[in-house]
């Protein structure tokens, strides 16, 4: 039986990584409809659509194109290249079970070039009160449906371009949100107001479907003065508590829920925790207390949850909160300075924070960088290895069950020698590591880019080019270390950087272009980091999408595969580590999301986990 076949039969819910209990309760997951793709290629328009992770293990499909079959008989392929295809023809899928065709999908006229282009009401910019003028450009987003409608809204963040990191003074416009449908449409737009200072680490949004009710929510920190989308203030509307320096150092802070579909606040609570002393975080100025990071997790292995973060310089807390029938009410907090059981969590924190269910036990954990915070709110373990950049959680290693966490570290006075390493994300436990040559090591990535060696490999900006089992490959490391992507039709993963899409040949050692966003006017966010608005499989086969803003902020470019693929995957958003890796995608400094089971060439017909779709 090959690996395509395997998967295929097991397709009737998602996949799990190896070790959870066989009797877990099916997860919470939107309902997606098929995701119907057209692209026009010089060989004809190319067509996918999505595999559904609750549909019968033998679903095949038949495509038409102009209510005409395309394909001889049903199919099991995800995908295909309709020659006769033309510029203005309609598509549809029907499944097949049973010998039975299904409803027809949604129908679907191809792009006439390799990306959806999504106009934006891009805001007028304005003048700081220290004097200086700014603009507004997309930033980081966030992908949720919004309606109901099985089909994917865009959020994105608008930042203006004198938002500043923590470390560094100066006033700084509004922090704007709008959503977006792909036509263009806007739905709403929040402005953050006075008292949300602009920066990569201020705001982290969450859009996600917390109460099952089959539209997702979007849920951020607020203040005095924050005006949702429908025109309501939160708070004082004429607070101000902007220092001199441009940082906001006093005064309320709120967690505001609001709805999907209309921007409408719906719900605000005080934001857990305070700030309290702020030279309690580790300095006196606003550099540290305001370090905020947020992510979803089931932690109770069936419905998400919301989790809000402060700290990870110093002082780490986590507050976990439950949106259910109109109520926001607080799950746990986890505070490193709580007792000396959670103090080894204090300084351990990343730029980001992971969600998956590293012990096993069918609920998820918070990967907190150097640290890990079980799904009942308790330290889990630290490495104790401290502050790093980057980080990445997934099965890497197809010869070891569970998750693997690749970090690469800041400080070398706590890292020792461990400044790029792999460490069992059920114990901590180091499984190798690379000498950071005592430096800050700012940048790693771990994704499959060698056939040769089984499982992911792993590098940063310091040391060589290793394999899942720490094997060094090479004394150098590859040039890209950003991001990646799934985009041709093999399992490997490719290099999302800046602008480009890149294929690792090993042969050659160097990656090869195959797609340069630059020449359709696309843009890439957060100055160095070179990350897009946001990578995720939104529609289509399993391959992942990339959101790139265009240079002028003016649209959305969704940029989708037009290459052809052998393999049959169940949509990779219905996989919940997946999916709330993508959910968390903008906060701090953006990481490529994971899958629970290793996605790779040496890949194994992965173990799946129910999954229930909202109504």
């Amino acid at each position: 039986m090959t690996l395509s076949s395997s998967i295929s039969r097991l397709a009737c819910s998602v996949l799990l990584a190896a070790g959870v209990a066989a009797q877990a309760q099916p997860r919470q997951v939107e309902k997606l409809d098929r995701g119907v793709v057209a692209l026009a290629t010089p060989s004809g328009v190319f067509v996918s659509w999505r595999l559904l992770g609750t549909e019968p293990a033998g679903v095949r499909f038949n495509v038409y194109r102009d209510g005409r079959r395309v394909n001889h008989g049903p199919q099991a392929l995800t995908n295909l290249v309709d020659a006769q295809g033309r510029p203005d023809s309609l598509y549809t899928v029907r499944a097949v079970v049973s010998g039975h065709e299904q409803a027809a999908s949604a129908a679907a006229t191809p792009w006439s070039q390799p990306y959806l282009r999504v106009p934006l009401q891009k805001p007028d910019g304005g003048t700081s009160p220290d004097g200086v003028a700014y603009r507004y450009e997309a930033n980081d987003g966030a992908a949720a449906d919004l309606d109901g409608d099985g089909q994917y809204e865009l959020i994105v963040k608008w930042q203006p371009t004198n938002a500043h990191d923590n470390s560094h003074k100066g006033y700084t416009g509004h922090t704007l949100l709008d959503a977006y449908r792909l036509d263009g449409t806007r739905l709403w737009r929040i402005d953050l107001g006075a008292n949300i200072r602009a920066g990569a680490h201020y705001t982290s949004f969450l859009a996600y479907d917390f109460d099952g009710d089959g539209k997702a929510e979007v849920m951020m920190k607020t203040a005095d003065g924050t005006v949702d989308g429908q025109g309501r203030v939160i708070g004082d509307a004429k607070a101000d508590f902007r220092n001199e320096a441009g940082y906001v150092l006093a005064g309320p802070e709120f967690l505001t829920v609001f709805n999907g579909l209309t921007g409408a606040a719906m719900a605000t609570v005080d934001y857990t925790p305070p700030r309290g002393d702020v030279s309690a975080w580790g300095d006196t100025y606003g550099n540290r207390v305001d370090r905020f990071t947020a992510g979803v997790a089931y932690l109770d292995g069936q419905r998400p949850s919301a989790v809000f973060a402060r700290g990870y310089y110093t002082r780490a807390v986590l507050a976990a909160w439950d949106w259910r029938g109109g109520r926001l009410t607080q799950r746990w907090v986890f505070d490193s300075a709580a007792d000396e059981a959670s103090k080894p969590a204090a300084g351990q924190g990343a730029h980001w924070f992971s969600v998956a269910d590293v012990d096993g036990d069918g609920r998820d954990d918070i990967v907190y960088g150097a640290a890990t915070i079980a799904s009942t709110g308790r330290l889990l373990y630290s490495t104790g290895l401290c502050h790093g950049d980057a980080l990445h959680v997934s099965n890497f290693d197809p010869a070891r069950d569970g998750q693997q966490i690749y970090m690469v570290h800041e400080s070398p006075r706590c890292y020792g020698e461990h400044g790029l390493e792999m460490h069992d994300g059920a114990t901590g436990k180091v499984l190798w590591s690379m000498s950071g040559n005592k430096t800050d090591v700012g940048r790693g990535v771990c994704f499959d880019i060698d056939a040769a060696h089984p499982g992911a490999e792993c590098w940063g900006a310091v040391g060589g080019l290793m394999n899942a089992s720490g094997k060094l490959i090479s004394d150098k490391h590859p040039n890209r270390m950003n991001f990646a992507v799934w985009w041709d039709g093999d399992l490997l993963r490719e290099s999302l950087d800046h602008v480009a899409i890149d294929k690792w040949n090993p042969a050659a050692f160097k990656f090869e272009n195959l797609l340069n966003g630059k020449q359709f006017g696309a843009a890439s966010n957060n100055g160095t980091k070179g990350n897009p608005v946001l990578s995720a499989d939104l529609f289509g086969d399993w391959r992942e999408e990339v959101v790139w803003r265009n240079e002028d902020s003016t649209a959305l470019l969704v940029f989708s595969t037009a290459i052809p693929s052998e393999h049959r995957l169940v949509t990779l958003m219905q996989d919940p580590q997946y999916r709330v890796q993508v959910a968390a995608q903008n906060a701090g400094y953006n990481q490529p999301p994971h899958t629970s089971f290793h996605l790779g060439a040496a890949m194994k017909p992965p173990r799946y986990l129910p999954i229930q779709a909202t109504p």
